[in-house]
């Protein structure tokens, strides 16, 4: 297990419930969209790869046959738990697991979804080539996530911010950069939905809680940043925005 792995455990399994109930992650427009883009059948076993509380795996388990959500964290797979049971979801069982090693034979899942874990992978290329690994023939991956910047003053401010508020981030990876781990693992890709989420200072902080020093940080990130990053970040008082985008490759 790396320190950056560690890192991973050690900040998710403290604050594992507050993202069970958070609205960033309960709800957006990217989930339906998600559904729409995996062109189901409904038979379909399903791996959520990094699921975090299991927003996604819940958002398909009433429209396949099974799905499997993995994640490293102990603590995230019984807010999972917790969530099925809520929902009355019997068809969506938990695994834990390193999506660069995942714990499954060649070839078992029709569809790997995953969102709003892949800026955590300090490897995304071996993730994927997992992914592919694990699926059948013709099998598909849409995958969610914040989308980097190609203007770099924009992507060093970002990225800044990401790792300021949660020392388990790694990268959030641009289009051109998903479209080629893509590639290199043998997938067709497309941006198949691009949207952006508003992310209110205290709220996102305080879910992760992040310590008063990095706090200050990042505000004073917000208050140095020049024009165009506020502009490209929709920085303000109140927060920020993200760009993000939605990858599938088949």
């Amino acid at each position: 297990m790396t320190d950056l792995k560690t890192s991973v455990q050690q900040q998710f399994d403290r604050v594992a419930a507050n993202y069970r109930t958070s609205a960033v992650h309960a709800l957006g427009e990217d989930l339906a969209q998600m559904v729409a883009l995996a062109d189901l059948r409904g038979d379909e076993r399903v791996l959520d790869a990094g699921c975090g509380a299991g927003h996604t795996a819940a958002a398909f388990a009433p429209y396949v046959a099974q799905v499997v959500a993995v994640d490293f964290t102990e603590g995230m797979l019984r807010q999972v738990e917790l969530l099925a049971a809520e929902r009355g979801l019997t068809n969506l069982t938990t695994r834990r697991g390193d999506v660069e090693a995942l714990p499954f034979g060649d070839g078992e899942f029709d569809l790997v979804v995953s969102r709003y874990s892949a800026h955590h992978w300090p490897h995304p290329a071996q993730a994927l080539a997992e992914f592919r690994r694990v699926l059948k023939p013709g099998g598909r991956v849409v995958l969610s996530d914040v989308v980097g910047f190609d203007d770099p003053t924009c992507d060093t401010y970002l990225n800044a911010i990401e790792l300021l508020r949660d020392p388990s981030h790694v990268r959030d990876y641009t289009e051109p950069e998903w479209l080629a781990f893509f590639a290199s693992a043998g997938f067709a890709a497309e941006i198949g939905f691009r949207f952006r989420i508003v992310l209110e200072f205290e709220n996102w902080t305080q879910r992760m809680a992040t310590s008063e020093v990095n706090r200050a940080a990042i505000r004073s990130l917000y208050a140095s940043a020049p024009a165009e990053v506020k502009k490209a970040m929709g920085i303000s008082g109140a927060g920020h925005e993200f760009a993000c985008g939605v990858v599938v490759g088949v």
